[in-house]
């Protein structure tokens, strides 16, 4: 479904350890809502100078319960700052949801959510989603330090198991989610891994579930979406196509989801010599069928859970198609259902 654009009350403000939960009762939103999905916040007010929203993952929503949206954030800068000082029944300019969802299994598998940080905070939602496919769900969850590990408590209290690592020691093992990854993966008979969480680990994270064939979905949140819709290019990365060409894509419109194999990581802040569009760069010689190109497909087709990505079946067409076993969601254009509220168009 289309995003959109609302006026959305604050219903609650709360400190979750470091960090803020903030719930935004934002009906149209929440009944477009999909796991993986995130919104963009205007912040300072109608007088004020920061022009960019902030993009959030979405932690929860609750179309049921008054179509509630809940953001998890860290007050470090003017904007959070400034969004940490709202109160209850404050208003907010809201849009969403943004971005591409995560892609879930046909049948069954078993899944590793890994986040950190506030990165763990969209897993949640996902976990719900894959407990309707029949997915076991274990968590690897890690930050600096205790209080910012997010979500510890529901982990362990819903997933299969939860291991849980910090920086310091303070909660779990001393160490990083990358040390203990191995380990999990083998323990869990992992078939596919959701991966949340800064570059340089989802980028460690990818290297080494290569090396035992399991796929990654991978949400990239850096550098941050200042838009939300593409237009200031501020969060490409190069990601390369079915047809062996990288291409610069935008993680707030061609993500924020993307197959971690796909992704080149090493290349991430740069435009490679050999991308799409790059001074020099120069097409090859194409074929009658010429594929698709990066952010074209939304839905993919492709061999069971526990195969090698790209091993057998219909190979997916883009960075966002899905990993093995997996089907992606496509988004699709509807008019807003609700008054006061308008389509977000680019």
């Amino acid at each position: 479904m289309a995003p959109v654009q609302v006026r959305g009350t604050v219903l609650t403000v709360r400190r979750v350890d470091a960090y803020v939960a903030m719930t935004v009762v934002a009906p149209a939103i929440a009944t477009r809502f999909r796991p993986g999905q995130f919104i963009a916040v205007a912040v300072g007010g109608p007088q004020s100078a920061m022009l960019a929203r902030r993009a959030f993952s979405v932690h929860d929503v609750r179309p049921d319960h008054g179509g509630t949206v809940e953001f998890i954030f860290l007050a470090r800068e003017p904007g959070t700052q400034w969004l940490a000082e709202c109160r209850a029944r404050d208003v907010l300019d809201v849009v969403g949801p943004l971005g591409r969802p995560f892609p879930v299994p046909r049948d069954p598998a078993s899944c590793l959510l890994l986040g950190v940080g506030t990165g763990a905070a969209p897993l949640f939602s996902l976990a719900s989603r894959l407990a309707e496919r029949g997915c076991p769900t274990d968590y690897l969850l890690g930050a600096e330090s205790a209080d910012r590990v997010f979500g510890a408590l529901t982990a362990r209290r819903t997933g299969r198991s939860a291991v849980i690592t910090t920086s310091d020691g303070s909660l779990g093992s001393r160490g990083s989610v990358v040390d203990m990854l191995p380990t999990v993966v083998q323990q869990a008979r992992t078939d596919v891994i959701y991966a949340s969480a800064p570059l340089g680990v989802l980028r460690a994270v990818c290297a080494l579930a290569g090396r035992y064939a399991i796929p990654v979905q991978a949400l990239v949140a850096e550098p941050p979406m200042m838009c939300g819709t593409g237009l200031c290019m501020g969060c490409v990365l190069p990601a390369v196509s079915s047809d062996g060409v990288t291409r610069m894509v935008r993680a707030c419109v061609d993500g924020p989801v993307f197959r971690g194999d796909l992704v080149r990581w090493d290349d991430v802040g740069t435009i490679p010599f050999d991308a799409l569009g790059a001074p020099g760069w120069k097409p090859r010689p194409t074929s009658a069928t010429s594929p698709a190109p990066p952010a074209s497909s939304a839905t993919s087709t492709v061999p069971a859970p526990g195969t090698a990505s790209g091993s057998s079946g219909n190979p997916a067409s883009s960075p966002i198609s899905s990993a093995p076993g997996i089907t992606s969601p496509s988004r699709s254009s509807s008019p807003p259902g609700s008054s006061g509220e308008r389509s977000h168009a680019g």
